[in-house]
């Protein structure tokens, strides 16, 4: 599994997600004492794309504080052609608060639609079906298919498990065989126009709020 944590990942993040106009200027007033706050955020201000709450927060301590709020489900996504949509699944998977990422083939993926939240979110690689599928057994967490598939169930009526992972293929051709054999559900979302299929980024999206809605604490949630 990679993590978001390692030497220099503050300085790295001050110069790759900031944007002029957002966050914080320098800290005014007493220096506060708190070992989670950055001296150079503090003193140069914060425009990382974070939350009011993590304001001048060191990254590493941003990440052990979202380790005890992740929830028990994963996503998953199977990249063989270099999918686009991987960079967004990862930034919904992190406002969703996922416990892990998993990117199935393909180790490289685009990271420009993450928007900088891969350094927040924990993201594992499997080289092959066979080993993510093996992992989840592992783990004890069902394999949950989403795709619009003859005999798929619809994701709207579905009892979501509390832990499981969500796993989601290309966006050109779904899930692959090896994953619709393995998986112990595939869902379907409700679609009523003319296309085949949504965008894999948006199914996921869908999908992780399906579950929130299932299980999440709304009032959380809404807490900013």
């Amino acid at each position: 599994m990679s993590t978001p944590n390692g030497p220099g990942a503050d300085a790295d993040a001050r110069e790759s997600d900031t944007e002029p106009g957002h966050g914080v200027g320098s800290w005014e007033g007493e220096w506060p004492e708190d070992p989670r706050l950055d001296p150079d955020l503090l003193r140069e201000g914060d425009r990382r794309n974070v939350v009011d709450r993590y304001r001048y927060w060191r990254h590493d301590a941003i990440v052990a504080d979202l380790d005890t709020l992740r929830h028990p489900f994963h996503v998953a996504i199977e990249n063989w052609q270099h999918d686009f949509n991987i960079g967004s699944v990862v930034r919904t998977a992190n406002a969703f608060a996922a416990r892990e990422v998993h990117i199935v083939g393909n180790k490289r993926w685009n990271r420009r639609g993450a928007m900088v939240t891969d350094r927040y979110q924990h993201v594992r690689h499997h080289p092959t079906v066979e080993e993510f599928v093996a992992w989840a057994h592992g783990e004890g967490l069902p394999v949950i298919g989403i795709d619009n598939l003859q005999g798929s169930v619809p994701l709207e009526t579905y009892q979501l498990p509390t832990a499981c992972v969500l796993v989601f293929g290309q966006e050109s051709i779904g899930l692959t065989d090896a994953v619709r054999e393995a998986a112990d559900a595939t869902l379907a979302i409700a679609q009523y126009g003319s296309t085949r299929s949504i965008n894999a980024g948006a199914a996921a999206a869908i999908a992780m709020h399906a579950w929130v809605r299932q299980h999440g604490d709304l009032e959380v949630g809404h807490g900013g």
